[in-house]
């Protein structure tokens, strides 16, 4: 199983391998370190890992701590594949077949920042237009109004909120495990959605010479 564990550590030298160090007591691979922040003297770094047999989190927790001042905000399984580039696969895709530019943004965001769901809802209407696979059924869907650009959380439902204004759609990502979304992954989305409705303008304005 691969998880993403989200900790918050003291920002001092040997910190980052005595936590290294807990991991491989606990049998656990690291597979891929992402520093998100490092402030006030504190950092808050996402490891990627392969765990061992079924996951517990509060066992995990539990092992984590002993590490003077570390704490862990969260941990759950991920889809993510270290070494890859999620990223420039979505926008290879995008530029195939730009006419699905967006539907191909909804079933490809949730795996770049390890989430469980996405989708495409209408900005005029509110109506959920388009779903990655593990969306929930329309019956199942949560109150996702008022839409705002934002990052936020509705108890333990984690919520990733950005307008594409290009497609007069707001993209909403869903992270149903873990820890609530960053500033970092909601940079790196709206980055991406950006690319992608340029893209898609582009595609719209081509002429062959």
């Amino acid at each position: 199983m691969v998880l993403r564990v989200r900790v918050s550590l003291p920002d001092r030298p040997g910190v980052l391998g005595q936590v290294a160090r807990a991991f491989g007591v606990l049998g656990a691979d690291i597979l891929q370190v992402t520093v998100l922040e490092r402030e006030g003297g504190r950092a808050v770094d996402d490891f990627t890992v392969s765990w061992p047999g079924g996951f517990a989190a509060e066992e995990l927790r539990e092992r984590l701590s002993v590490v003077p001042g570390v704490r862990v905000e969260g941990a759950w399984p991920t889809r993510e594949v270290p070494g890859t580039s999620p990223d420039y696969d979505l926008l290879g895709h995008v530029v195939t077949d730009a006419g699905r530019a967006f539907v191909t943004l909804v079933d490809a965001v949730p795996d770049l920042v390890s989430a469980q769901w996405a989708v495409a809802v209408d900005s005029a209407t509110g109506e959920v237009v388009h779903g990655s696979w593990q969306a929930p059924g329309m019956d199942e869907m949560p109150d996702l109004t008022p839409l705002r650009p934002a990052a936020f959380s509705e108890g333990a439902l984690h919520l990733l909120s950005l307008p594409v204004k290009t497609a007069g759609l707001h993209l909403v990502v869903a992270r149903t495990e873990g820890a609530p979304f960053h500033q970092v992954e909601m940079d790196k989305v709206a980055r991406v959605v950006e690319i992608v409705s340029l893209l898609a303008t582009v595609d719209d304005d081509r002429t062959v010479a």
